[in-house]
């Protein structure tokens, strides 16, 4: 669900730039909503990626899961239109329907060929327009979501996860588990649904990216016939501001053959100008796979794990750092305290010369394999849309890597990564 936490974008009134070799237009709709478009003719294929500000943050925690169940019944039927009939009406023009949902939104996605775009943008309307939040339905998938949340409720990772986000975020609605719990869903009613679609799947929080075979005018009536007619409230709220949590340290017995690790807490949100040498920084300390600094001395040093990984996840409002690993039930103790001393020796001395340079190398190389498809062209500006990053981003990507310098990396941690703040969730104590 998470493509690189580095996607961005801004808001202006049809202006065209070019990044990284795709050029982008950009413009609001009448309604509010903000559309990105890249013509490519290459394949007579279009994608078309929309999301909204309707993510888990919009649940309090005693009706969490109302936001990820809203997305998912709006893919079972509309218009009138059950399930089926909808679902073969799309396979019978060749188009793909799909969703994903996280934390800070929910987006939908279509694929069509470009001859059929006009029937395959009329039934993704009806998708995004008319949702029925059928009774059936509800309760039908209601059981699939119970079974789902009761087997993560037996796995080790599933509940270090909610336990560490739990333990970061207190009462602030990042806390909750996206899908919600057995109770809070049990207690969620059509109404429910339908009020949290009304109030939250909005034009003026929609963000609408159009990728292929298509030209600009076209382009601008399908975002057109995308944002009319949705529910617009301009004096609608945004998400709660997080506040540091009290840092606590949470043991959860389980019978698994390891003990699963998660340390950190909330830091950095999207837009953050530290963004990049905490990005960079991190490749090295724990991105980077078997070339990082974890890497090199909780497994290759001390052989106490196979794997052992670092992150920022930027979100709306401050998202995590975090470090987890998995080890042996008797050696958790000693791998924690190896963690905290490497991220304890980052903070305060930073990477080496020869690590930055490394890491540069790496990430500049590989950048443009992620803009090599129309997918990955999508996922990228997507993301770009909706987190309101600079548009010439992809441009400046390179260029940015690059004057990250040891010293800006230490300044950033420094400033940003106070492990007093942090929390410890450990699953598979005896």
């Amino acid at each position: 669900m998470y493509i690189r936490k580095i996607l961005f974008a801004v808001l202006f009134l049809i202006v065209g730039t070019v990044s990284a070799g795709v050029k982008i237009e950009n413009w609001i709709t009448a309604d509010g909503a903000k559309v990105y478009f890249v013509e490519n003719h290459n394949l007579p294929m279009i994608d078309i990626s929309v999301s909204f500000k309707a993510g888990s943050a919009r649940d309090s925690l005693k009706n969490s899961g109302t936001a990820s169940f809203t997305n998912h019944l709006m893919l079972l039927g509309s218009g009138g239109i059950d399930e089926v009939s909808l679902a073969n009406q799309f396979t019978d023009i060749g188009a793909q329907l799909d969703s994903s949902f996280d934390r800070d939104k929910s987006s939908f996605s279509l694929r069509t060929l470009s001859e059929k775009k006009d029937i395959a943008v009329k039934l993704f309307n009806q998708v995004l327009h008319k949702p029925d939040f059928n009774e059936n339905v509800i309760t039908r998938e209601k059981k699939r979501y119970y079974a789902s949340i009761r087997q993560g409720e037996t796995e080790p990772s599933s509940i270090a996860s909610k336990a560490f986000m739990k333990a970061i975020y207190g009462n602030h609605p990042y806390a909750s588990p996206e899908s919600g719990t057995v109770s809070t869903l049990e207690s969620i009613k059509r109404s429910d649904l339908k009020s949290f679609y009304s109030n939250y799947y909005l034009s003026n929080h929609l963000s609408i990216v159009i990728v292929g075979d298509v030209d600009l005018n076209a382009a601008k009536e399908i975002a057109e016939k995308i944002s009319l007619g949705l529910p617009n409230n301009p004096k609608a709220s945004f998400y709660p501001e997080v506040q540091i949590t009290e840092p606590q340290e949470i043991k959860i017995s389980h019978p698994s053959t390891q003990a699963h690790l998660y340390y950190g807490g909330p830091v950095v949100k999207r837009g953050d100008p530290d963004f990049f040498p905490l990005y960079v920084g991190n490749y090295i300390l724990g991105g980077g796979g078997f070339v990082s600094r974890l890497t090199g001395e909780v497994r290759e040093k001390k052989g106490l794990v196979y794997s052992v990984y670092s992150y920022f996840m930027p979100m709306l409002e401050l998202g995590p750092f975090q470090v987890g690993l998995q080890t042996k039930k008797d050696q958790i103790d000693e791998a924690l305290a190896l963690v905290k001393k490497t991220v304890k020796d980052f903070i305060q001395n930073g990477p080496t010369e020869k690590e930055l340079q490394a890491a540069k190398s790496n990430m500049i190389g590989g950048f443009p394999l992620r803009l090599d498809s129309n997918k990955k062209i999508i996922e990228y500006i997507s993301m770009m849309a909706f987190y309101n990053y600079p548009l010439d981003y992809l441009d400046t990507f390179a260029d940015q890597v690059n004057a990250v310098t040891v010293q800006k990396i230490k300044a950033a941690f420094q400033k940003r990564v106070d492990m007093n703040k942090f929390s410890t969730v450990i699953v598979g104590i005896e």
